[in-house]
């Protein structure tokens, strides 16, 4: 399904969004009710909190059809890798998310709006999301699975062959974001790093070669080229 030229893909990355919220709501409900001793009540929530999460797969598999496995016995070990490397993708760019974006701008709401409580729900959770994605890539990497890495290098030596035989190439986005293949820290060109002296608008590969995260320590040949994740 080609999504590119139509508003399709907006309206299925919301629809899964709501089945999804539903089904943990109707899994909240469902215990409430349990808790109550209504457990006939309890039981029709949880059913229909596994229908909404059908509904939920049903969209997500047309969102991302490269994902859809059908017979596994006829795809190739490469193909397993591949598929398996992008669920890992995407949930590492769907924690960093969280914890370099969402949580930090809920909890600077809640603090202005002097809620506390929300304050810490929400700095745990930007917590527990950076730990999601450490996590997370460290999978990517214990199952060998930093296809992305790959495509990286890929991108080089072809750029390297162009160069060769005179072929023009593009000049990099200054735009370009980085990310730390440690801890998953973004590095934003737009924003720079004015803590450790890298002024805002500097490309990555403008940094110093002895620059380090500034979370985590790591080295500048620890990032990779991020890209933005997709709405799913």
């Amino acid at each position: 399904m080609d999504l590119s030229k139509s508003n399709t893909e907006k309206n299925l990355a919301e629809a899964f969004a709501g089945e999804s919220m539903a089904n943990r709501k109707y899994m909240f409900f469902a215990e409430v009710t349990r808790k109550l001793g209504m457990s006939e009540l309890s039981h029709l929530f949880r059913e229909t909190a596994n229908q909404e999460t059908e509904h939920a797969f049903a969209h997500f598999r047309l969102m991302h059809p490269e994902l859809v496995v059908d017979d596994v016995a006829s795809i190739t070990e490469e193909q397993k890798k591949a598929i398996a490397a992008t669920c890992l993708q995407l949930a590492i760019e769907g924690e960093t998310y969280e914890y370099t974006t969402m949580y930090p701008e809920f909890t600077d709401a809640a603090r202005a709006d002097r809620d506390s409580k929300a304050v810490v729900e929400f700095e745990a959770q930007q917590t527990e999301s950076l730990e999601h994605a450490q996590i997370f890539r460290k999978a990517a990497h214990n199952f060998g699975l930093l296809t992305h890495i790959e495509n990286h290098h890929a991108r080089q030596y072809t750029e390297a062959l162009e160069a060769l035989e005179g072929v023009a190439i593009a000049p990099k986005a200054t735009t370009q974001k980085w990310i730390c293949r440690q801890c998953s820290m973004i590095y934003d060109p737009v924003e720079g790093d004015p803590d450790s002296g890298i002024a805002p608008g500097t490309p990555f590969d403008s940094i110093p070669e002895d620059w380090q995260c500034p979370i985590c320590g790591a080295n500048k040949k620890l990032f990779v080229p991020y890209q933005e994740a997709v709405a799913a």
